[in-house]
């Protein structure tokens, strides 16, 4: 063995030991995120409507401060915390169970003040008529049912608190009670008010809710106070933790509610894996037998794949902090789907050695003359596909961030096994004469089809489906978009015990949320999914669980997305499909110099984005964000398909002088037919996979790229190759 492959095994079982002692256990070097185990995923934004210019400055980071301390007390592990913006905060609570608990903690505003109750009976009769004095307002107290006329302003604040904790009330039957602890000038403060308002109530108010209105009976010089209500031990935890940590600047309102109940998240890591080894197995089955010694050696690369891919997930927070390892269902989809497109790179090299064997050269030399033609179609599709990934990343939300690291790792890593692994295997298997051929089928011959001659009767029908396409998209408008977009909610629910569509319907009625599309599952009719227009301060679960007490009501998922929230979230999209095709565009220009091959390029992806959009809107599936995400993969997969076309043309430029663009054109399309029908009929077998057996929330994820894969191949034959004909001179090369 020479010191140049000597230093390639060196090199190769360095980077997959590294792999595999970042990948397993694979429970302790990778975090599931909150779609595989369960969580909550929160947008929150400040209402700074009644904050001065100078707060306003601070106002988010001050509220970050308050609800991280909040947060690190309630015992969440491993939460995120960060801000979005000028005035939204987004939060991110893996493994929470009780959501109501939660969204109180940490939205509760806990503004607490004290205020003088008048005792004036003309005053107070005045407001009971309607008549209120200037300087009051009447609250109705939680604790008696009583209306009190109180003072505005307050004579202390919950600033002036050092400490809260729960004790218990032996004169109410041990009920817990809020004890607190003022600070020194608090202390001072709270006695000289009691002291000088004897035989007055002074209430307690809690984010403008009169807790309660105690009678001073005597001065409190201790500077101690208790706040008493109908507490049940957790609830009274709860607000001596907000009261101790203190008060938010400002209100908190939920733009975006996302939240997966354990249960379905398990459910989605059971289909993801099946549809994992679903979608691998067909795909090793099917190179083993079409491309046998070759194909075996191309499964163990794809295996070798998939250790990279979980190996950089483990060590990617060791390289880049900033960016965490965190494994999403949308990530399980960008795993299989790199291993799928990752067949490419092997197709391409064994096709290009096949035809090498085909035209005399010997085994020896027909492997590295192979191995140095594919090298640059792999490099050039892998790029564009890496372009999209990024900006994907850059402009993604969530899990799509997810998807476009686990996508980004596997194309890396794909190009590493086709590219240096599998081909210092066969350099070995040569050395030690263990290779002494490579026997392929061959499902399809040699072709003289000319694509280009029909090239006016595919415009026409392309044309066609993108008019069909846009008039159904543009006549169906904003209702075309999930609630990603749109805003809206969408709530699954598991009763203990089957509930009538009617009752669920009746019960939502009453809270008024009458425009509701309720769904009871044939395969289990104790699962009900709602969906409903995006209505703020109205819970759908309290008021489920407020109509049937009986029941124990399990949350599978709930998804709360407001209308501003939609409208960032689809302006991010359009972003990362608008300088996607940027990107793309201009490295094409550059590798091919020309423009034109450009152009034709990012017209194809446009044609198949409008496709796929047309699609899912025929199909009444919602355009939501898993939908861009399955957007920018097609454009990158239909870039790959376009560029190993192109790659061929630059080839066959430079031996075939003699020979026109459109001789040149057609010529390539055939040398590269076979590549292009089994890449795509392999990448199907993987998207097929996750179609049928990946479980609802990635079914419209996979219908959308199996739409894609399809027009994208069409489109490259049919579309792309013909348009670089036609915006260049007649004749040219």
């Amino acid at each position: 063995m020479n010191s140049r492959l000597l230093t390639k095994v060196i090199l190769i079982i360095g980077i997959l030991s590294l792999c595999a002692f970042y990948a397993f256990p694979l429970d302790q070097r990778i975090n599931l995120g909150l779609d595989l185990r369960g969580g909550m995923h929160l947008v929150l934004k400040i209402d700074t409507a009644n904050l001065s210019q100078d707060a306003r400055r601070d106002a988010a980071d001050r509220a970050v401060e308050v609800i991280r301390n909040r947060i690190d007390q309630f015992g969440v592990r491993e939460p995120s915390i960060q801000r979005q913006g000028e005035d939204e905060i987004v939060i991110q609570l893996p493994g929470v169970t009780d959501r109501e608990r939660a969204i109180n903690l940490i939205g509760k505003t806990a503004q607490l003040e004290f205020r003088l109750v008048s005792a004036d009976l003309e005053k107070i009769k005045q407001a009971l008529e309607g008549n209120i004095p200037p300087g009051f307002e009447l609250k109705k107290s939680q604790q008696e049912e009583e209306q009190l006329l109180i003072e505005k302003d307050p004579v202390l604040t919950g600033d002036s608190i050092k400490n809260a904790f729960v004790r218990f009330d032996q004169s109410a039957f041990n009920q817990p009670v809020v004890a607190l602890e003022f600070s020194s000038k608090g202390a001072s403060e709270f006695a000289r008010i009691t002291e000088e308002n004897v035989g007055k109530r002074l209430a307690i108010v809690l984010d403008e809710r009169l807790q309660s209105a105690p009678r001073i009976k005597e001065p409190i010089p201790t500077g101690e106070a208790v706040i008493t209500g109908q507490f049940d031990m957790q609830k009274a935890s709860d607000l001596a933790l907000v009261l101790r940590v203190g008060a938010l600047p400002a209100p908190m309102h939920i733009e975006e509610e996302r939240t997966v109940g354990p249960l379905l998240g398990q459910d989605s890591i059971d289909k993801g894996i099946r549809a994992t080894f679903i979608g691998l197995g067909l795909v090793f089955v099917f190179m083993a037998i079409y491309y046998v010694f070759a194909g075996m050696i191309a499964v163990l690369a794809l295996l070798l794949n998939l250790l990279i891919i979980l190996g950089g997930l483990g060590i990617l927070p060791v390289i880049f902090p900033g960016i965490s390892a965190t494994l999403t269902l949308p990530g399980i989809a960008g795993i299989v789907l790199s291993l799928g497109m990752a067949v490419d790179a092997n197709v391409l090299i064994n096709e290009r050695v096949r035809e090498e064997l085909a035209s005399g050269k010997p085994l020896g030399s027909a492997v590295p003359v192979g191995y140095k033609k594919a090298f640059s179609a792999i490099l050039d599709a892998n790029i564009t596909s890496l372009i999209a990934a990024f900006l994907l990343f850059q402009f993604g939300t969530g899990p799509i961030r997810g998807f476009a690291v686990t996508l980004t790792i596997g194309l890396i890593a794909s190009m590493f096994t086709a590219i240096i692994v599998t081909r210092t295997i066969l350099e070995i298997l040569f050395r030690v004469r263990l290779l002494k051929k490579l026997p392929m089928l061959k499902f399809i011959g040699e072709t003289k089809i000319d694509f280009i001659a029909k090239r006016r009767i595919f415009y026409a029908l392309s044309l066609l489906l993108i008019i069909v396409s846009a008039t159904f998209y543009f006549l169906k408008a904003d209702n075309a978009y999930g609630i990603d977009f749109a805003g809206g909610q969408v709530h699954e629910y598991r009763f203990k015990e089957k509930v009538a569509i009617e009752d669920i319907r009746l019960s939502l009625k009453e809270a008024d949320l009458s425009d509701v599309y309720i769904q009871q599952f044939k395969e289990d009719p104790r699962l009900v999914m709602i969906r409903a227009k995006f209505h703020p301060g109205k819970d759908i679960f309290l008021q489920l669980k407020k109509s049937f007490p009986a029941q124990e009501i399990e949350i599978l998922r709930i998804e709360n997305v407001g209308p501003v929230a939609g409208k960032y979230l689809k302006q991010k999209a359009v972003k990362a499909l608008f300088w996607s095709l940027v990107g793309i565009l201009i490295y094409v220009a550059i590798r091919f110099k020309h423009l034109n091959f450009a152009i034709a390029g990012v017209m194809a992806i446009f044609h198949d984005v409008l496709i796929v959009l047309g699609a899912m809107v025929l199909t009444s599936r919602p355009i939501d964000l898993l939908t861009v995400t399955a957007l920018l993969t097609i454009a990158g997969y239909s870039i790959n398909d376009t560029i190993v076309i192109y790659d061929r043309v630059r080839e066959n430029s430079r031996f075939l002088h003699k020979m026109k663009l459109y001789q040149l054109i057609n010529l390539s399309v055939n040398q590269t037919l076979s590549r292009t029908i089994l890449t795509s009929g392999v990448t199907l077998l993987v998207v097929l996979a996750l179609f049928f057996y990946g479980g609802e929330m990635l079914n419209s994820f996979a219908f959308a790229l199996m739409i894609g894969i399809v027009s994208g191949t069409y489109s490259t034959i049919y579309i792309a190759s013909p348009l670089v004909l036609a915006w260049s001179k007649k004749g040219q090369r």
